[in-house]
């Protein structure tokens, strides 16, 4: 029966450290990898009974290999701060581990609560994430929007959701796009990708309407409609950052006051 290892990064997480360990805390081994937190995150940790080691920040998939490198166990479950292990997930994956699983690696659906209700319209959902693994045969791969994990062979899915607590309001999830956007529109550019007119025109709009109706944003109500347009802007943005540094228009940033 493989002993199972949780591992967590963490920064400034007070608010969702504690729910996060509590889902877990049926597991072998709780690592926390800090990276310099200035609220109450390494405390609260310590207090729930996770082992927590301090490192500066090297970024997401540097970060999160770190921390599987050290656990005591090679079978690793990684979560986020503010993600959390239903019970149905927590019993599929120990019914997987009661003997040596098949594949190295398994990929779960994820479920996001924003806009009061839990999301399982539009892109937001399934949202598979590959965070159940044998560290021996996978390892964190460095994307330059979101981090996933590569694994040598096929890889198994899970029944059950984890749970993601991901933005605070509205003001929260632009701030993320336009971040993230930033960072997909420089990959783009350093790939020699370059926009076009339908690039502007034609994505968000696709965008829009696989979110909507195809994947059913509209049975979501006014959420659903919301989520639908930011996902479509997030879109248009992106396309829009790249077209400006094409032209290096962008303003330098300001002097400090």
């Amino acid at each position: 029966m493989p002993a199972l290892s949780v591992t967590i990064i963490t920064l400034d997480e007070a608010g969702h450290i504690a729910r996060a360990i509590d889902s877990v805390s049926w597991a072998d081994e709780i690592v926390v990898v800090d990276s310099g937190s200035r609220d109450d995150t390494v405390e609260i940790a310590r207090r729930r009974g996770a082992r927590v080691e301090t490192r500066t920040w090297s970024g997401w998939s540097d970060q999160k290999n770190f921390a599987a490198a050290l656990a005591s166990h090679d079978w690793i479950l990684s979560i986020d701060a503010d993600e959390r292990v239903t019970p149905e997930l927590a019993t599929g994956i120990r019914a997987l581990l009661l003997t040596e699983p098949p594949l190295r690696g398994y990929r779960m659906p994820r479920v996001a609560f924003h806009l009061g209700r839990w999301i399982r319209t539009t892109d937001f959902y399934p949202d598979y994430q590959t965070r159940l693994y044998d560290r021996r045969a996978a390892r964190w791969r460095s994307r330059p929007v979101h981090e996933s994990v590569a694994v040598d062979g096929p890889i198994g899915t899970l029944a059950h959701e984890l749970q993601h607590f991901s933005f605070r309001d509205i003001s929260d999830q632009v701030a993320r796009i336009d971040r993230y956007t930033t960072l997909a529109a420089r990959d783009l550019y350093d790939n020699g990708r370059r926009a076009r007119t339908s690039d502007l025109l034609l994505h968000p709009a696709a965008a829009f309407l696989r979110n909507y109706l195809l994947r059913r944003g509209v049975t979501d109500g006014l959420p659903g409609l919301t989520i639908s347009l930011l996902n479509a802007w997030s879109v248009w943005l992106k396309y829009t950052k790249l077209w400006e540094m094409e032209r290096g228009t962008a303003q330098p940033p300001l002097p400090p006051d």
